[in-house]
């Protein structure tokens, strides 16, 4: 499934707001095709993160991380200063 790109913007603001999105980006970068193995754990995590989170946003998050196009996508995102990227509606959350 293909994530919308306004989806990855929205999810990369907000973990550049938490302060993440440097370290999360080089944890991505390193792993690889063991970013499936963070999709994983965002499902695991999915009951507790789901007071923060909607589960529909920790979903696609999840699925962002089992494909490596979407992956990279996301590192790229990341890596970007946050007034680069487009204004959302509101937090993943």
């Amino acid at each position: 499934m293909t994530i919308s790109l306004q989806l990855m913007q929205r999810w990369a603001k907000t973990l550049q707001q938490w302060g993440v999105n440097d370290w999360l980006a080089t944890v991505l970068e390193a792993a690889g095709p063991f970013s499936i193995l963070g999709a994983q754990m965002v499902y695991l995590c999915q009951p507790l993160l789901g007071k923060v989170v909607s589960p529909a946003s920790l979903d696609a998050l999840a699925q962002m991380l089992e494909e490596p196009e979407q992956t990279g996508v996301l590192v790229h995102l990341l890596r970007q200063p946050e007034a680069d990227l487009q204004p959302s509606r509101g937090k993943c959350g």
